[in-house]
C-alpha cells in the first residue's frame, strides 16, 4: 500500500482548545490524515469519543492540571509527536473609555490577566510539558496558534495582540533551543475568518464599541481588505497546520506564516 503525501498516520497529537473554532477544525483535518488526536480542552469529558479523537479536560492555565493531561496523553498512547498550541480568548477592550458610555469595555486588569494566562502561559505550560517528552525522544513538532493581531495589532484588542506577539517570541525562541534536538516550533497567524460558534453577540458587542461602530457596521467589504477578496475558512487553517505538523514540512522552523488571504504582512 503506498505512503500518503503526508505520512503523518498513527502521529500522536494533543490540541489545546481543540473541541470548538478553529481547534475543532484543525483536530478534523488532522483524524482525516491518520493522526491520533488529542483534545484538551476545559470544556470536555475525559475519553474516547465517537468520532475518534481522545478528550481530556484540561485547564491550560493551570501548570498542574497541564502537567496530568500531557502524562494522561502519554500514558495512554505512549509518547507526543505534536503539539498544537490552539486555546485563545480575546475580550475586546479600550486602553481608555474615551468616549464615556460603556466603562465595562475599558482594559481593566481582571480582563487583562485573564487574556495573558489563557494566551501566554497556557502556551508555556503546554509546550514545556510536551518537549520534556519530545526532547527525550529528539523529535516533535509544536505549532503555535497566533493572529494578524499579534504582528500588526489591532485597535479594542491591544491585550489580545500583545499575547499574540508574545506567542510570535515564544516561537522563534523555542526553535532556537530545541532544534538541536530535532523539534521544530512554528506558528500560524490566521488574519479575518468565517465566524464561528464563539463569535458571541457579546463579543460582536464590545468590537463594535472599541471600533466605534453598530454591530451591523462590523460587516466589511472583504474584496477592500483583504486581496483574495474573501474571508479564510476554518478549513484552510487546519490544512496548513497538517502541512506543518508533517515532515513535508520539515525545514520550517522558529517563523509564524501569515493565512490571511494576503491582508498580512509577512
Amino acid at each position: 500500500m503506498a505512503q500518503s503525501w503526508l505520512a503523518i498516520e498513527n502521529k500522536v497529537a494533543i490540541i489545546t482548545g481543540g473541541a470548538s473554532g478553529i481547534g475543532a477544525k484543525i483536530t478534523e483535518s488532522l483524524l482525516q490524515n491518520g493522526v491520533k488526536a488529542v483534545v484538551a480542552d476545559l470544556n470536555v469529558t475525559t475519553g474516547e469519543q465517537p468520532d475518534g479523537t481522545y478528550h481530556i479536560q484540561c485547564n491550560v492555565t493551570n501548570k498542574e492540571s497541564v502537567e496530568q493531561m500531557v502524562k494522561h496523553a502519554v500514558d495512554h498512547f505512549g509518547t507526543i509527536d505534536i503539539l498544537v498550541n490552539n486555546a485563545g480568548v480575546n475580550l475586546p477592550r479600550l486602553l481608555i473609555d474615551f468616549v464615556g458610555k460603556k466603562p465595562e469595555y475599558e482594559l481593566n486588569e481582571k480582563d487583562f490577566d485573564f487574556m495573558v494566562a489563557v494566551n501566554q502561559k497556557g502556551p508555556f505550560f503546554c509546550a514545556q510539558e510536551a518537549a520534556r517528552v519530545m526532547v527525550e525522544k529528539k523529535s516533535g513538532v509544536i505549532i503555535n496558534i497566533s493572529s494578524e493581531a499579534g504582528m500588526e495589532g489591532s485597535a479594542g484588542q491591544s491585550v489580545y495582540s500583545a499575547t499574540k506577539g508574545a506567542v510570535n517570541g515564544f516561537t522563534r525562541s523555542w526553535a532556537k533551543e530545541l532544534g538541536k534536538f530535532n523539534i521544530r516550533v512554528v506558528g500560524v497567524a490566521p488574519g479575518i475568518n468565517e465566524q464561528t460558534g464563539l463569535t458571541t453577540p457579546a463579543y460582536n458587542e464590545a468590537l463594535a464599541y472599541t471600533r466605534g461602530v453598530t454591530v451591523e457596521g462590523l460587516n466589511t467589504d472583504y474584496t477592500k481588505v483583504i486581496p483574495l477578496g474573501r474571508p479564510g475558512t476554518l478549513e484552510e487553517i487546519g490544512e496548513l497546520v497538517t502541512y506543518l505538523a508533517s515532515e513535508r514540512s520539515s525545514y520550517v522552523t522558529g517563523t509564524t506564516l501569515n493565512i490571511s488571504g494576503g491582508k498580512s504582512r509577512g
